[in-house]
């Protein structure tokens, strides 16, 4: 339905990019659930429904520097991210997908210790 919609908008204004993002956001959830993800909510603690709280996970800030780095890092390079706090087991899994499906290093660097994720495995061993 959503590339349908989405065909439907290209073709009334095929020259505003947010239909060409919801395209490209289509095409990347469809690649991932069929690869096996689902997202894990239980990382969000929020008293909400359970479609906001799986969208919530979307603005955790490790997804948003890898989207960042996928965007701008010069291509075949492996993708460095720092942070502060511990990476969230769905974030933990959607970088192990990530990696699989663009064929990059992820290094990520969180609180506890490094993860070097590289054709969807993880360094910690998914002990983390």
């Amino acid at each position: 339905m959503g590339i349908r919609v989405a065909d439907h908008l290209l073709s009334l204004k095929p020259e505003d990019p947010s239909s060409y993002i919801l395209l490209s956001n289509v095409y990347a959830g469809a690649e991932m659930r069929k690869r096996g993800y689902v997202p894990d909510s239980s990382f969000v603690l929020h008293d909400m429904e359970q479609q906001e709280k799986e969208r919530q996970l979307f603005w955790h800030s490790e997804r948003l520097a890898l989207a960042y780095g996928l965007l701008k890092a010069v291509p075949g390079t492996p993708i460095r991210i720092v942070k502060n706090l511990r990476v969230c087991g769905d974030c933990h899994t959607v970088l192990k997908f990530v990696s699989s499906i663009v064929r990059r290093d992820i290094i990520v660097r969180d609180a506890t210790r490094y993860h070097h994720f590289s054709e969807g495995e993880c360094s910690c061993n998914d002990f983390w």
